[in-house]
């Protein structure tokens, strides 16, 4: 982080918001900034003073009182004044300083500020695709804009800044929203049941809308050229430097600096810093979340639902007809239609039957046991303990035959090698597990910066890849392959 004055000096200007007579001080800055946005920038005391009194809340209100609060704005900088001279046709006027009053542009942003803040509810965030098929069109004209005119690129260039700035803003209070304790209240009632399937497909839109275009936007982004993405900062910074400011001074390193980390941000969201996530990723997996916990708040609403049902009567219902029934057998036959079919249960055993006979009911049968296990993941059977069995006999068989096989691989490798070469064009048919272990030797040199490696048993070879360009033909037990022409040529031992 960057300290600067304008960092840690105190924001005088946001006192009228919170001051003694705040009600008074805010309804003036808002009588101010309604005539700032029709062009009228300047207001005598006597224009504020009239808009206040024509408000019930201040009918009482006084000149005095206006004079003292349009003061106080000043000394805090929320108003600039100039003296009007233009009507003062005598020095006694000239004295009385009949004031002009102008708002401060730190007054501006605040008041714009406030109203923002005031519609927070009313306009609320929202998730629109719109806004990444409005990047992705803009970043694809990205080496366009190095053949085009200034004003055009500015544009461009302000155009798609804003739908960054509106894509950032708008998913983030949204998803902060759907995150907050109040939704979390809301997804318990029942209420949240009725817009589930709503929200589910807005989210669901959304997600396809990034799975459509941050791909082809990340795309486009690595593959812009540096001389095109020079071309077009240079003419941003040459038109932000021919605008006309009256006490602003900006320098071009400035303006640069500024370009360049717009365009990292933009950079870092769709593709990604290296190594790392990128925030477009972040983002499809926060909105899955949701969806996720959604749905399952939503069952969770159903089952409940469900469970609390009042089946008094139900059970009533059911007891009378089993009163109705005249044996036994009828209440069986009752309690597989009422009970039965509804959740069968099937359960498996050997239990030993006495007989064969189809014809045998099953409460004639006898009863089986079962061991039923809890589903539960902390579930753990019991294990016998055993002692641990000596197996070094099994472990020196097992590396003899290891060797003894390693030995029989290096013999037969030995066999196609020519004078210190393996030429991949002039092999026999080889053996499934001796084209293994040529490939491995290929694969591991191709890692190497300088295509060299060595093998198992301390061999070192370097990889001839000057023919690469023609193709041959390998052939195998198991079947044929081709690949470019390449030779293994192991490197002469010392003394040889």
């Amino acid at each position: 982080m960057q300290i600067t004055d304008k960092l840690i000096k105190p924001l005088t200007e946001v006192k009228y918001l919170n001051a003694d007579n705040v009600s008074r001080y805010r309804c003036i800055m808002r009588i101010f900034f309604e005539n700032y946005e029709k062009l009228r920038y300047w207001l005598y005391q006597e224009d504020v003073y009239e808009e206040m009194i024509k408000i019930p809340m201040w009918e009482d209100y006084r000149p005095e009182q206006c004079q003292q609060d349009l003061a106080m704005l000043t000394e805090w900088k929320n108003l600039s004044t100039i003296q009007d001279t233009r009507k003062v046709s005598s020095i006694e006027e000239f004295k009385n300083k009949k004031y002009r009053y102008q708002m401060s542009e730190y007054s501006v942003e605040i008041e714009r500020l406030v109203l923002r803040l005031e519609n927070l509810l009313v306009e609320g965030a929202s998730l629109e695709p719109t806004l990444l098929e409005r990047i992705r069109i803009a970043v694809e004209k990205f080496p366009e804009m190095a053949r085009v005119d200034k004003d055009k690129v500015y544009t461009w260039w302000t155009d798609m800044n804003n739908d960054f700035v509106r894509l950032n803003q708008n998913y983030q209070d949204y998803i902060r929203d759907l995150n907050s304790v109040k939704a979390e209240e809301m997804m318990h009632t029942k209420e949240f049941l009725v817009f589930k399937d709503r929200l589910i497909e807005y989210l669901r839109n959304f997600i396809k809308g990034l799975q459509r275009n941050v791909g082809v936007i990340e795309e486009c982004l690595r593959n812009l050229k540096d001389e095109d993405k020079e071309e077009v900062f240079s003419k941003i910074v040459e038109y932000q430097m021919s605008i006309p400011r009256l006490e602003t001074e900006v320098s071009e390193k400035a303006l640069d600096e500024n370009i360049r980390g717009r365009y990292q941000s933009i950079f870092n969201w769709f593709a990604g810093i290296e190594g790392q996530g990128n925030e477009a990723g972040k983002l499809f997996d926060a909105t899955n979340d949701i969806i996720r916990r959604i749905t399952r708040y939503a069952a969770q609403l159903s089952e409940k639902n469900s469970l609390g049902a009042n089946r008094k009567e139900e059970y009533r219902k059911v007891a009378e007809i089993f009163m109705r029934c005249e044996d036994v057998l009828e209440a069986h036959k009752m309690s597989a239609m009422v009970f039965g079919m509804e959740k069968t249960y099937h359960l498996s055993g050997d239990g030993q039957r006495e007989t064969d006979s189809m014809n045998r009911g099953v409460y004639e049968e006898n009863s089986v046991c079962l061991d039923l296990k809890p589903r539960v993941r902390t579930y753990k059977e019991k294990t016998a303990r055993s002692a641990i069995s000596e197996s070094y006999e099994k472990k020196k068989e097992l590396r003899k035959q290891m060797l003894q096989q390693q030995r029989e691989d290096m013999e037969k490798i030995k066999a196609i090698e020519n004078d210190g070469i393996i030429d991949f064009d002039n092999l026999p048919v080889l053996e499934p597990r001796i084209r293994e272990i040529l490939l491995k030797w290929l694969s591991d040199a191709l890692e190497s910066s300088d295509f060299s490696a060595r093998t198992d048993d301390g061999r070192e070879y370097s990889l001839d890849r000057s023919n690469m360009k023609e193709k041959c033909v390998v052939r195998c037990e198991d079947g044929n392959f081709t690949m470019p022409k390449m030779r293994i040529i192991f490197q002469k031992e010392a003394g040889i």
